[in-house]
């Protein structure tokens, strides 16, 4: 389970987020990041059991600084108020497909799978392999396992109309319009405070490993 270190220090920096709080309780964020962390290792060992290229890869590979770029934000609050981890080889600087786990006590938790925002290239190679073979996909989304904890993939900054290059009138023109390629599953605080959140974790990431592992393969396949 997740330790009940984190779900409160995120809490209060939610309703504190300054230098000077955080500042005084770093003892607090220092304990929260290593549960954090411990959790991320012992949910990479597990997870690695179906997905053997991400044996060697690490926490400290995989979680994201909790400092916030502030440089072109007009919300100057200097901290994320969530613990978030891409967990794929190569760890959360990879262009590569993988298990995202966002934990945030503001009910806004989630776990999730695939590739968000690919560069140019990687996008269009995606696009490509889907426009010449879209029964790869199809299959996936259609799957009872995956379709049990994913509705779909998720729509945010899908485009409107067919991509560049493609045709309009192609059969199954909505599976090039997206911009990313991710399955979402929502979590409760319930789900994060259960002594088998690691298990439910694992049943999630068997479910939508097929996307990531498809992804991962027209990216390899490309060359990029």
């Amino acid at each position: 389970m997740l330790h009940k270190n984190v779900i409160p220090f995120l809490t209060d920096l939610s309703n504190n987020n300054n230098k000077d709080w955080f500042t005084a309780n770093k003892s607090r964020y220092q304990e929260a990041h290593k549960d954090f962390t411990d959790f991320i290792d012992q949910l990479i060992a597990k997870i690695a059991e179906t997905d053997p290229l991400l044996q060697g890869t690490t926490a400290k590979d995989c979680v994201f600084r909790i400092y916030r770029d502030v440089r072109f934000s007009k919300d100057k609050t200097p901290y994320k108020t969530h613990f978030g981890a891409h967990i794929a080889v190569g760890g959360r600087k990879s262009k590569r497909a993988g298990f995202y786990l966002h934990i945030d006590p503001s009910g806004n938790s989630f776990t999730g799978g695939g590739i968000h925002m690919p560069e140019a290239p990687i996008l269009k190679a995606i696009r490509n392999e889907f426009f010449q073979v879209p029964e790869e996909l199809i299959e996936i989304l259609n799957n009872q396992e995956y379709k049990k904890y994913h509705n779909g993939l998720w729509e945010e900054n899908k485009l409107k109309t067919a991509p560049k290059g493609f045709p309009k009138d192609f059969e199954h023109i909505d599976l090039l319009r997206y911009k990313s390629y991710i399955a979402i599953h929502n979590l409760k605080i319930n789900d994060i405070s259960a002594a088998d959140f690691i298990s439910k974790l694992i049943h999630i990431h068997k479910a939508m490993y097929p996307l990531n592992r498809l992804l991962n393969t027209i990216i390899e396949d490309a060359g990029l």
